[in-house]
């Protein structure tokens, strides 16, 4: 499971989570970080990653293009990188399902 990371996101979610996730980077990392959703969304499918964002704009690239890549869309507002962290390892079983379950494409999480 590699998550890719949105710039709405913290990059110390990569070092965090890296015992679960280990092969996921943030955008920032790989030069996305001024880059477009679409852009972002282009890399995420050729790469294998599931985007792990804050943005809504990636549910309707989802709704528009389908899947790949997958989303986990986490719709808390303002927030702690604690939080979020504690939000994706309680989620570390939904995720696998979600990696692995060629009918879902999206993850919400509150």
């Amino acid at each position: 499971m590699k998550l890719l990371f949105d710039h709405n996101l913290s990059p110390r979610l990569v070092q965090r989570l890296a015992d679960l996730f280990p092969e996921s980077t943030h955008v920032s990392t790989i030069g996305l970080d001024q880059a477009d959703d679409q852009t972002v969304w282009d890399y995420a499918r050729c790469h294998d990653f599931i985007i792990a964002t804050k943005d809504s704009d990636y549910n309707e690239l989802l709704m528009l293009k389908g899947f790949p890549p997958k989303v986990i869309w986490i719709r808390r507002g303002n927030c702690s990188t604690s939080e979020i962290e504690s939000i994706l390892r309680s989620h570390e079983a939904d995720i696998k399902t979600l990696t692995n379950d060629s009918c879902l494409g999206i993850l919400t999480f509150y």
